[in-house]
């Protein structure tokens, strides 16, 4: 935008004195006299006209390779969330990895074979994600989102997913032993070929879960299920669960 304009020639001196009233206020009139001189000798100068244009000019580029280099930008991001995941790996604590894996999943980066293990992650945001052969194993994730995540072949030993959802999740031959699904909502999910030994389900729900196939589940806690498939308690009590009270405060 060229803010320059061609200003009129300021009036005479004698002409802008001869309108002053106080004499105190002469100093004042003449520094604004020079200064309106000034400006009009400025704005008939072709010079600034040209620097405007060339600034007008310059962020015309700027916006140009802001565009072009966002790509570039996009792959750092990911890079650095990698680096923090990465960095992480076998401490406890969440250590920025809740942040890096919810940037990572809502730019649709796979997150196949992630290790987490051990990470604190109350309250992740995974919709969706791609978690094949991820490790999960002893990590602290209540309160979280898997909704329709790719769990097939991952490894969720011993982890703690209480009133997590999981709901359409594929957790095809994954490693649930140990695992606290207390207060879950599983419906919807695919269990085929998963390990539920010793799993805590209390209060779990399982709508429409794919149950036929799971390949062991000796010793799962299936106290209070609700929305059981026809026929799932009986199976599973006849492959060593248990529908005992709960020792935990699962409820």
């Amino acid at each position: 935008m060229i803010l320059r304009e061609v200003r009129k020639r300021p009036e005479p001196w004698q002409a802008q004195r001869a309108g002053l009233k106080h004499a105190w206020l002469v100093p004042l009139l003449a520094i604004d006299w020079l200064l309106e001189w000034l400006a009009f000798l400025l704005s008939r100068w072709s010079f600034l006209e040209v620097l405007e244009y060339l600034g007008s000019f310059s962020i015309l580029v700027a916006v140009i390779f802001y565009f072009t280099e966002s790509g570039d930008r996009l792959k750092q991001k990911h890079y650095q969330a990698w680096q923090v995941i990465n960095t992480a790996q076998g401490k406890g604590g969440s250590g920025g990895r809740i942040e890096a894996l919810q940037e990572l999943d809502e730019d649709g980066v796979p997150l196949v074979g992630v290790d987490v293990s051990g990470a604190f992650l109350q309250g992740v945001r995974l919709p969706k994600a791609r978690l094949l052969r991820a490790d999960f194993h002893v990590v602290d994730a209540r309160n979280s989102n898997f909704q329709s995540a790719d769990f097939s072949y991952a490894n969720l030993y011993a982890g703690n997913f209480r009133d997590s959802n999981f709901s359409g999740a594929n957790l095809q031959d994954a490693n649930l032993a140990e695992a606290d699904f207390c207060g879950a909502n599983l419906s919807g999910v695919d269990l085929a070929g998963a390990t539920l030994d010793a799993a805590e389900l209390g209060n779990v729900d399982l709508s429409d879960v794919k149950w036929q196939q799971i390949k062991s589940m000796k010793g799962a806690d299936i106290h209070a299920v609700r929305n059981p498939p026809d026929g799932f308690v009986q199976w599973a009590t006849q492959h060593g669960a248990v529908t005992a009270l709960s020792q935990s405060d699962c409820r």
